[in-house]
């Protein structure tokens, strides 16, 4: 089994979140998610409710070698496909809870230019702007979706070289899920981001405000505004000259 403690008050609410919703979500998708098996209470000097999970074996896809990227990427825009279509009704709207993933971008939208102010002399900051204002100009027009809120290759488990579980869902929510596309430029390329768009039927317009989703990410961690170490900024950089790169394409 594995113990999750809230490692602050920020992330308190995402207890009861998941305790509530991934039971529900279980059942309806094609890989292992985390399944809570108990809920722990404050108690010896600890201030709030933690989860207890059944363990899911496998290493995050951030440190173990993936045998076919382009076959993990279509596995993976499997099961976002199959989260989306769960019936999101009830499901928790964007808030502090999931900092407001699956919102419209422009709650992003301070932070963004801050960081491209801080970023001066590093990055091209009209054509940072410039892709970013392009984002803000359309917007998820369909009812809520389930997103996870945080796509990322520490939270995508590996065993035997596949894709075989979906961890972390402090940031579940219901929105937009231009957020859960923001993979496609900080870990695939090429091919496998092909593949990852091919499992995915969803509008120009939604892999747009994706590809913005990567680039706030990008800066923000670029800029220092987040908490980084040497290495994620030099993605951080990695991501912002795909992102150009892939709109001028």
């Amino acid at each position: 089994m594995l113990v999750r403690l809230p490692s602050g008050e920020q992330y308190a609410e995402q207890v009861a979140k998941e305790q509530r919703w991934l039971p529900y979500l279980a059942s309806a998708l094609p890989l292992d998610i985390p399944t809570p098996v108990a809920l722990g209470r404050p108690a010896e000097g600890y201030p709030w409710n933690w989860s207890v999970y059944r363990w899911l074996a496998g290493e995050a896809a951030s440190s173990e070698p993936v045998s076919n990227l382009s076959e993990f990427a279509s596995s993976l825009g499997c099961f976002l496909c199959a989260l989306q279509r769960i019936d999101a009704t009830g499901g928790p709207v964007p808030g502090p809870h999931n900092f407001h993933r699956g919102a419209a971008l422009g709650i992003y939208d301070r932070q963004t230019r801050q960081a491209v102010s801080a970023l001066e002399g590093r990055v091209d900051g009209d054509a940072a702007i410039a892709v970013w204002e392009a984002a803000l100009a359309n917007a998820w027009q369909r009812p809520p979706v389930w997103v996870h809120g945080d796509v990322s290759p520490g939270n995508l488990l590996v065993r035997a070289g596949r894709l075989s579980t979906v961890i972390d869902f402090g940031q579940l929510g219901v929105g937009d899920p231009a957020c859960d596309m923001a993979i496609a430029w900080t870990f695939f390329e090429g091919k496998s981001r092909q593949a990852f768009r091919k499992a995915l039927p969803l509008d120009a317009e939604t892999w747009a405000r994706g590809r913005r989703c990567a680039l706030w990410k990008a800066l923000i961690v670029t800029s220092g505004l987040v908490e980084t170490t040497e290495v994620e900024a030099a993605l951080s950089q990695r991501t912002i000259d795909i992102v150009r790169a892939d709109v001028r394409a």
